[in-house]
Order: C-alpha cells, then structure tokens, then sequence
C-alpha cells in the first residue's frame, strides 16, 4: 500500500492536488491529535497554527505570523507544515535558523529525535525526515534574544510568497544572529556578517554599511520569476541593515 501523506491545515497540500502536482494516495488528519498543539515554554507543538503564534511574546515570531495568508490561512496553516514544506521562501524558518532551534521528530520504530535546523533542510523543499516519521515541535533554546525582528520584501505585506526575508536579532553581550529566507536553497544564516558586526560594541555607518555588503556577499540567490540574482542580493543587505538597526534602537 503506497503510504499516506499527513495533513495538519492543508495550506499547502492542498494547493498541490489543486494544482495536480499531488495525488495522494490516501491523507491522514493530524488535526485531532492534542499533543500536537502543545505549546509551552522551549516546545512548540507542530500543530499550533499561525493564528496563535500572532499573540506570541516573540516579536519576531508574531511579526511573522501576521504576513502568513489572509486571517483564514493563519487560523488553519501550522508551523509544522511549514517546517515539512520546507520552502527556500518559507517564512517561519528563518526564525528558528535565527535561534538554531532543533526539530522534533517522532517514529513509532525508533522513537522520537532532535534534529538541529541545519541538518533538517537539506535542499529545495528537501528535508532529513525519514519515511516513518513525523514532524511532533520546534524545541527552542533557552537563550532567546528578546530584541529581535522580522521583514519580508514582496510584491505586497502579505499574502505574497517573499522575495527576500530576513530575522535579525542582538542578544545582550552585543552578539548578532542574521537568518533569510529566499535567498538560497534553505534557510541560512549570515555567519561572515554576524562575527563582523558582533565585534562592534557600537555600530558606526560604515560598520552597518559593510555588515550589509557582507550578508549581500553571503546569500546564494536564483533569479526566477519573483526577482533577479542581483536584486536578491541587494535587498538581503538593506534589509538585514534596517532590521539591526531597529534592534539597537530598542
């Protein structure tokens, strides 16, 4: 029997079989599953939706979550869905890239497992998780910079998928974190540009002119139909520029 394929909200499955790039053998609802929508301090359950997480005390987080669709996507779209879409576009995962949080996974054989942001998104819509298993939370870590913030470049606010998305954030001891979505085949971090500009306990203009060149220099862009290789890179770095200063501003 060919296996099923799981459903939470549909948001994006369903654009799929609509569009016949999916016939599914068979689909099984997790919607009914509690366990699945748990969200307590350092564990988000894969079922919590996008609705939820616009209350959530992560300003970055919450920032996200409102560009996600319109107000009926949010209410039925979860973030497990769009950790297992695993889309170069997908707004939630620079966010977790941002924290290095963890996926937890869960087979009936094996068990359930952490796996490190990095090692879960291997390639474009491309992930590590095994046939047998399933998507259960995002594990957090305990260190959560609370002076952090989000922005997508798009055609409009929201219910657009990015051109360019980006979660920049400054923990207390002057450290940087620069994740972006849309850029490359996965999420990705800007490390050159986040060793650069973390070495700088007060950042000068052309401090926060050469971190931007560097995370233009870092990302790997494509040119397809929503925009240019060159355009891509130009934005990551203003981007990323405008979304630390809004950190030092705070």
């Amino acid at each position: 029997m060919p296996p099923a394929t799981l459903l939470a909200g549909g948001t994006d499955l369903m654009v799929e079989v609509n569009l016949s790039h999916h016939r599914p053998a068979g689909v099984i609802s997790l919607r009914g599953v509690p366990e699945l929508k748990e969200w307590r301090a350092g564990r988000i359950g894969a079922g919590v939706t996008w609705q939820r997480l616009e209350a959530a005390g992560h300003r970055a987080l919450a920032q996200l979550a409102r560009t996600i669709g319109s107000p009926q996507i949010r209410a039925a779209g979860t973030i497990g869905g769009n950790i297992g879409t695993a889309s170069p576009a997908g707004d939630g995962l620079p966010w977790l890239a941002m924290l290095d949080a963890g996926i937890e996974v869960a087979s009936s054989a094996r068990g359930t497992r952490v796996v490190p942001w990095d090692e879960f998104f291997v390639g474009v819509k491309r992930t590590s998780l095994a046939a047998d298993e399933i998507i259960t939370a995002v594990v957090l870590p305990d260190e959560i910079p609370e002076r952090q913030e989000f922005a997508k470049i798009g055609i409009r606010g929201a219910m657009v998928i990015s051109t360019v998305g980006a979660v920049v954030a400054r923990l207390d001891d002057g450290r940087v974190r620069v994740a972006l979505a849309s850029v490359a085949p996965t999420p990705m971090r800007a490390h050159r540009a986040e060793e650069m500009i973390s070495a700088e306990p007060r950042p000068s203009p052309a401090a926060l002119a050469e971190f931007a060149r560097l995370v233009s220099e870092e990302v790997r862009p494509i040119t397809d139909h929503r925009s240019t290789e060159q355009y891509r890179r130009l934005a990551s770095g203003v981007l990323a520029r405008r979304l630390l200063e809004r950190c030092l501003a705070a």
